[in-house]
């Protein structure tokens, strides 16, 4: 049985729009029809330049609330963007670099990425940035305290999930681990932190931030030969950042308080 549709009125129409558009979840398009409507008849617009309209406004608004899903699935502390990133307070970083890094070529071919430097010099907030970038690209991204994940490890062998953890953590594009260097991990948790970095040798991406060198990781991992395999992982064929010693919290504080 079809439904009569000529002669009807707006009314109807505007009735007949909403329900289709829960019919085939199109929320924006629900939402807004009768602006674009509206705008379409004042600037004469044609039939089929008025369905484009509606229609990449519904897959604009689609492509934003998948970013916002993938961004809250990674599970990142607080928001961060590169836009907020105050390069001039930071000359170690090279502006290019970071942009370069934003487009997410790194996460598509597997690489890793390192950031170090003292506290206060923008690590986290470049690891978070950057990993904003890559969700807001397509890609799954976890982002995770390195105590926090080894902990997490620890207790998933112990309650004998340990394998089903690790290929959890294996299937995201990118694996933010911040805050790697501040705690000495004991053996088990270093070894288990191991395979995952194994799980994910050059098929997915890694990229941590740690205010330690790598010739002071040994007070993180205690094994040396451990200590040296977890450092070949995570360097070999990604990008290694220096953000340098100078706080950058430390002098704005500075500058308030003279101020």
């Amino acid at each position: 049985m079809t439904t009569k549709r000529r002669g009807m009125t707006e009314e109807a129409a505007d009735a007949a729009i909403d329900q289709a558009c829960r019919m085939l979840r199109m929320p924006t398009i629900r939402n807004s029809f009768t602006d674009y409507a509206d705008r379409a008849g004042r600037e004469q617009m044609s039939y089929r330049g008025f369905l484009a309209e509606l229609l990449l406004a519904e897959c604009d608004d689609r492509a934003r609330r998948r970013s916002e899903r993938r961004i809250k699935a990674a599970k990142f502390p607080r928001e961060k963007s590169l836009r907020a990133f105050d390069f001039d307070a930071n000359p170690n970083i090279d502006p290019a670099v970071i942009h370069t890094l934003a487009k997410c070529e790194w996460v598509q071919k597997g690489q890793p990425l390192c950031l170090i430097g003292d506290s206060g010099t923008g690590k986290s907030h470049l690891l978070i940035a950057l990993g904003t970038e890559a969700a807001m690209a397509g890609n799954r991204v976890k982002y995770t305290l390195a105590t926090q994940l080894a902990n997490e490890l620890v207790e998933a062998a112990d309650e004998m999930t340990l394998a089903k953890t690790i290929a959890r953590y294996g299937r995201v594009d990118l694996l933010c681990i911040d805050e790697l260097g501040y705690m000495q991990l004991d053996r088990r948790g270093a070894e288990l932190l191991f395979q995952v970095l194994t799980e994910r040798e050059e098929k997915a991406s890694v990229a941590i931030a740690s205010n330690e060198s790598f010739g002071g990781w040994t007070k993180t991992f205690t094994d040396p030969r451990l200590c040296a395999a977890i450092v070949d992982r995570l360097t070999f064929g990604g990008t290694i950042l220096e953000t340098g010693t100078d706080s950058y919290r430390l002098a704005q504080a500075t500058k308030q308080r003279t101020t």
